[in-house]
């Protein structure tokens, strides 16, 4: 949908949020009233004093008045202070809130939603787009306001003041404001355009920061390179928009505020030079002030819509995601006991993409604290068994039970806080080895974590870093070789005591000394709980209870590692009497 400088309905979502709030958007209100007042008082102030003391040379009225001017400006000032702080500082806890509920928005939502969202544009999202937002209140809607009611204020004193100069001045602002509202449109277009390219360029950087090794790898420096600066070529086009439309208006507004200027100094000269008492030295005084004062609030409102249209922009891409209800997960109601491990699926179907099943109606069970191990060529259907049980993402058809429950009456906290999985590329946050083991969970103890990591055979590999269980392993675990990250995934799975275990593809891509440990590691933490090995390399899941083979969606086979050997014209012994006869060509 498209953002508009005044959509009223956008308009008021924001608003909702200053309800808590209220009192400082309240006295954000009374400060703009008074600093409008305040200030369109000087002006008229200056005239009484020329008018009364200058021009009759009393002197102690002349000190009383620029005493009592010097007042009204300390009282402007006080004004404008708690006026622009309380402003700035109600946007801030606005975007508070609406970051907190953006984030905790996102974490609700199913895997599909963030395989079609680029990252680089959810970061923009939450980060630059939702500080825009906050300009809307520090820089936009408080600040028309007050530019506003000053002129108001200046309107009311021109023509309490001089009703003839006044209608000089009445006649050129229509065309000021016709001037601003076209700027307006013009800059609404504009500013769609440099928020788009803003997150096409966050989104390319994104992931070609995360990709650096691939990129240099198959060096793809320069391709890169020119495509980066076609992005930033079309962000900067954007912004120079902006830039023309802003070196148009502006001076045409100072000419039309200075040709007025120059109309009512000659009108009022002409008067004063002619005996007329209707226009005073004073009124020429204060108007000068006045005419600045109500002109240039014209103006500003101009550049204040735009933080407007800016803010109502980013706002409306914000509003786009937290009313993206569709890929929210349904949460049941059940809390997950610690289950005994019973698996069910029943004629299971899912599609990744409409139309193109990866599973076609599997039906699968494994009993409690049995290990089971699921093979396959790539492309089979494995991970997916792995994503649908966790509900990371949601079956088309069928049924999935755990300990006969269906896990869609299960609440999805409690229910994943009962599977630990370890995968093939594990992920580990730039922080300390311990908390990535226990993902900062207040109940898992400095002490439990080393008890774990003896048990599984790691504390010797822990202890031999910097730091031991303090060491930082930087962003995605860069410090540590892929055999140690999948060590400290493991350990992870451990100390969480989870009802059921899957490792997907955990054994792969390590060397010799890791695959030991990691070998040890898995006899300890899958013991007394059901456990699902997926695997390509079949010389891991031979001592299985139950073997699970799979091809292009569908379980073809299914037996202990012997039976499934004994059948001549099967597709577990077809891998592996492929596997063994490629390993024996590698040690010879």
């Amino acid at each position: 949908m498209k953002a508009k400088a005044f959509d009223i309905r956008l308009f008021k979502r924001i608003l909702k949020y200053t309800k808590p709030y209220k009192n400082r958007y309240y006295g954000v209100v009374l400060f703009a009233i008074l600093l409008s007042v305040f200030a369109a008082l000087r002006p008229y102030l200056l005239k009484k004093t020329v008018d009364l003391y200058v021009e009759t040379k009393d002197q102690q009225g002349l000190l009383r008045y620029v005493v009592l001017m010097g007042v009204v400006l300390l009282m402007e000032g006080i004004s404008q202070f708690y006026f622009s702080y309380w402003a700035n500082w109600l946007g801030q806890d606005i975007i508070k809130d609406i970051r907190i509920k953006l984030f905790q928005h996102l974490l609700s939502f199913r895997m599909k939603y963030f395989d079609n969202a680029p990252v680089g544009q959810l970061v923009t999202r939450s980060v630059s787009d939702i500080e825009q937002i906050a300009r809307i209140f520090s820089q936009g809607l408080f600040m028309i306001i007050s530019d506003l009611m000053k002129m108001v204020a200046v309107l009311f004193f021109m023509f309490f003041m001089n009703w003839h100069l006044s209608w000089i001045v009445i006649v050129a602002m229509p065309i000021l404001f016709y001037i601003t509202r076209i700027f307006q449109q013009k800059m609404q277009i504009a500013f769609e355009e440099v928020r788009t390219q803003v997150s096409n360029l966050n989104t390319f950087v994104q992931e070609r920061v995360t990709g650096m090794k691939i990129v240099q790898l198959f060096n793809r420096e320069a391709i890169e390179y020119e495509k980066f600066k076609d992005i930033n070529g079309k962000h900067n086009t954007a912004w120079i928009k902006t830039i023309f439309y802003n070196s148009i208006f502006f001076p045409i507004a100072d000419i039309i505020s200075s040709l007025t200027l120059g109309a009512v100094v000659l009108y009022g000269g002409y008067n004063i030079i002619g005996g007329d008492v209707v226009t005073t030295k004073g009124d020429l005084f204060s108007y000068t002030m006045f005419i600045a004062m109500l002109f240039n609030p014209l103006r500003q409102i101009a550049d204040k819509f735009n933080e407007m249209q800016m803010g109502m922009i980013a706002a409306n891409r914000v509003f786009d995601i937290l009313d993206s209800e569709e890929d929210v997960q349904s949460i049941g109601t059940m809390k997950a006991p610690h289950f005994k491990g019973g698996i069910r699926l029943e004629k299971v179907r899912f599609s990744y993409i409409n139309n193109e099943e990866v599973l076609k109606g599997i039906s699968l069970e494994v009993n409690p604290g049995a290990t089971i191990a699921i093979v396959g060529a790539t492309g089979a259907g494995k991970s997916t068994i792995i994503n649908l049980l966790n509900r990371f993402y949601e079956i088309n058809s069928g049924e999935i039970y755990i300990d006969d429950h269906n896990i869609k009456d299960f609440q999805l906290e409690s229910l994943r806080k009962q599977i630990a999985i370890v995968l093939q590329d594990v992920f580990l946050f730039a922080d300390t080895i311990h908390n990535n083991i226990t993902l900062n969970h207040p109940e898992i103890t400095r002490e439990t974590v080393i008890n774990a990591a003896k048990k599984i055979g790691v504390h010797e590999f822990i202890m031999s870093l910097p730091d031991g269980y303090d060491h930082n392993v930087k962003e995605r675990g860069v410090m540590l070789s892929s055999g140690q990250r999948q060590l400290i995934a493991f350990l992870r799975a451990y100390v969480s005591n989870p009802s059921i275990l899957i490792l997907d593809e955990a054994t792969s891509s390590i060397d010799t000394h890791s695959e030991e440990l990691i070998q040890k590691a898995t006899e300890t933490i899958t013991q007394g709980r059901t456990s699902i090995v997926i695997a390509h390399r079949l010389a891991t899941v031979v001592n299985a209870d139950k073997i699970v083979v799979m091809d292009k969606g569908l379980i073809v086979e299914q037996g202990t590692h012997q039976e499934l050997l004994n059948r001549e014209t099967g597709f577990y012994k077809n891998l592996y009497d492929s596997q063994f006869s490629l390993k024996k060509e590698e040690e010879q």
